[in-house]
């Protein structure tokens, strides 16, 4: 059984166990989440819409942290124009607990 949530403006897949880096959340470590959900898959098929409008997914955070640092640079050539930044995204560890339908 699966199922896809909606967080962020971004859209995930995710099971029973599963451990997943979502956007930030407003949340200490060990809180319990819920999220939106679009649609559910088991074995008497895939529901979506109506049929999946009370179903929840249920989370614990598991770690809020940054991810590893990307390196952004930019120039124009010939003009001694650079900048150079970096950039690390923070996120939210969360593991998946409950898929109820």
């Amino acid at each position: 059984m699966y199922a896809i949530i909606d967080n962020g403006n971004k859209q995930y897949k995710v099971a029973e166990g599963d451990v997943v880096r979502v956007e930030k959340l407003a949340a200490n470590e060990g809180d319990t989440v819920e999220f939106k959900v679009l649609m559910v898959s088991d074995e008497n098929g895939i529901k979506t819409g109506a049929e999946v409008a009370s179903a929840k997914v249920t989370a614990t955070v598991v770690k809020q942290d940054k991810a590893k640092k990307i390196i952004v640079f930019k120039y124009k050539a010939k003009k001694n124009e650079r900048k150079k930044q970096g950039h690390r995204q923070p996120f939210t560890a969360v593991k998946v607990e409950k898929i109820e339908l």
